[in-house]
């Protein structure tokens, strides 16, 4: 009896071993073409692009954070692209607005062209004016959908492939994010207490992480006696008050980052769709991996970069810089802060930080960006040269 039962079990072993060898597949994903991008301050992706025949590349943002694709409005109009009224409404941080759209365009990367896609058309003055380089567009789910995308963020190389199997690179880790037309990843947050919560997979946003107020109240994993510093982001709408601080840990899969800095923002436009989502994870995170997006499974893996174990930014200043005009002018102060205790005024001009003289606003902002250092800053006051002196404030501390 014993013996038959032994035979019974090896056949239907071996029945199973064939049949698994006769699996349909998908064919494997084919490299279509690659390109470099520009990394701006915060981890912020530049793709240089054409849209139809028009001669001039243009900057797009790569953003996994974005719905659609887009086009700024003065771009829009200075190539005379023709658009349409709509009754649909797009939401940031900052506000909500109706949106035009430019229809049936095409979209031009280096060995790549893209069809059949339809723009909304939006103001990006202010982001242009934060970068210092124009922004003409934004690249997001209408594109991304499309392909699988991998970044190289150690090269700063970008692959994009028709869809299907891909042998994902050893060392890492693949997710399986839940999309709408934004990959959403469960996330652990550990602070005086732990929680669990999805967070949006965001390579426009130009920080670590963005959490809702709402979601940090009901959360109580943050100790309200926790220091908060004041500061300021820009997004959909315009600037947007918030808070800073430092998280004790976030994880993303097997990946736990420790002393992380965070913001907190009041989410009255309910960009988060509290409690769906808790906030966002942004690129200053993410560019610490190669990351391949695999929008058509629904899959997005990380593996580890150089960039890994570099140092977070816990530097506050409390000043708003931006590019008028071709000149770094602080616009922005928020009382009480560093740059306000150290006499800066809106409207100067940023000549030169501990003697570097540059007009290229991302120089200032990583001069910027040394936390508890003491800086000689030179600027323009009606005409005339001061110096201030700026004690870069550590937010870890």
């Amino acid at each position: 009896m014993k013996k038959k039962l032994i035979v019974i079990l090896f056949f239907c072993t071996a029945f199973q071993c064939v049949f698994a060898q006769e699996e349909f597949v998908l064919p494997q994903a084919k490299l279509v073409t690659k390109f470099p991008f520009v990394l701006l301050s915060g981890g912020i992706i530049i793709l240089k692009a054409k849209v139809d025949n028009i001669a001039d590349s243009l900057n797009f943002v790569l953003d996994t954070g974005s719905g659609g694709i887009s086009l700024d409005s003065t771009t829009a109009a200075e190539f005379k692209i023709s658009t349409t009224h709509s009754d649909r409404t797009i939401r940031g941080i900052a506000g909500m607005k109706q949106v035009d759209f430019a229809y049936h365009h095409t979209l031009k990367l280096p060995g790549l062209t893209a069809d059949s896609l339809d723009f909304h058309i939006n103001d990006y003055d202010l982001l242009t004016s934060v970068y210092g380089v124009k922004i003409d567009g934004i690249i997001g789910f209408s594109f991304l959908r499309r392909y699988v995308i991998c970044i190289d963020y150690d090269n700063l190389k970008i692959e994009v492939y028709k869809p299907g199997l891909i042998k994902y690179p050893r060392g890492g880790y693949l997710l399986s994010p839940q999309f709408s037309t934004l990959p959403m990843q469960n996330a652990v947050i550990k602070d005086d207490g732990s929680v669990i919560t999805k967070l949006i997979f965001d390579t426009g946003a130009g920080m670590c992480a963005l959490l809702s107020q709402d979601f940090v109240d009901d959360s109580t994993f943050i100790s309200k006696k926790r220091k908060m510093f004041p500061t300021q982001a820009e997004g959909l709408g315009g600037k947007k008050l918030m808070n800073t601080t430092v998280l004790k840990e976030l994880a993303i899969g097997p990946y736990k980052f420790k002393k992380i800095p965070i913001c907190i923002f009041s989410d009255e436009f309910n960009v988060t769709n509290y409690p769906v989502l808790g906030g966002l994870i942004g690129n200053d995170l993410l560019r610490r991996f190669n990351v391949i997006l695999n929008y058509p499974e629904q899959k997005i893996h990380l593996k580890p970069n150089s960039h890994f174990f570099d140092p977070f930014d816990y530097s506050y200043t409390g000043l708003g810089i931006y590019l008028v005009d071709g000149l770094i002018t602080v616009i922005d102060i928020i009382p009480g802060s560093p740059g306000d205790k150290a006499g800066f005024k809106k409207d100067d001009i940023i000549f030169s930080i501990d003697n570097k003289v540059s007009k290229n606003i991302q120089v200032f902002k990583t001069a910027l960006q040394s936390a508890g250092r003491k800086t000689k800053v030179v600027v323009l006051r009606n005409g005339q040269p001061m110096v201030l002196t700026l004690q870069i404030q550590n937010i870890l501390k």
